[in-house]
């Protein structure tokens, strides 16, 4: 089964807010918590001032991993018994050490984000208050779906740190 992703309002492009044309679309598959695979069809839009591309992700999708949100979610928040994603046992195990390292980058940026949208001046006695009200606990007790609203302003800003090196498939490395 197919499934077309988009968008109810209209977004500017996260670099340089001007308008994205739709350019075309891809396929993108995803696996859920019973280990069901879904087919989405993601749309690509080019930004008309900076001509970047970018893709239109649903929130139940983490940018280059393979299931939706709600099962890493749960992976990284229960412990490993309970978790009931259709996983392998090291698959949960690598995304709580996904989330361990990475939880605190995507706080920063997130408050980054914060003081530069609210206007304080980097370095001044209120951005640093600011920056202070935010931690990874106090998303995990804003309810279910805590992951996506952590991670979507991370990857919107074009923050997102890739944890595959392509240095590392290179035949001198193997």
């Amino acid at each position: 089964m197919v499934f077309f992703v988009r968008g109810a309002e209209e977004v500017p492009c996260p670099c340089c807010t001007e308008n994205l044309e739709i350019i075309g679309s891809r396929e993108r598959k995803v696996r859920g918590g019973g280990g069901e695979l879904r087919q989405l069809v993601i749309r690509r839009l080019r930004c008309v001032g900076c001509r970047r591309i970018h893709h239109e992700l649903p929130d139940l999708l983490i940018p280059y991993k393979r299931y939706d949100s709600r099962c890493i979610e749960q992976a990284v928040t229960e412990p490993e018994a309970s978790v009931t994603a259709c996983a392998e046992t090291s698959t949960l195990r690598r995304w709580k050490v996904w989330f361990r390292v990475l939880s605190i980058y995507f706080i920063l940026v997130l408050q980054a984000l914060e003081a530069r949208m609210s206007g304080l001046a980097p370095g001044s006695p209120e951005a640093s208050d600011h920056l202070r009200m935010t931690s990874a606990p106090a998303f995990r007790q804003q309810g279910p779906g805590w992951l996506a609203r952590l991670v979507r302003p991370v990857a919107n800003a074009h923050l997102w740190v890739h944890t595959r090196f392509a240095y590392l498939s290179a035949p001198a490395l193997r």
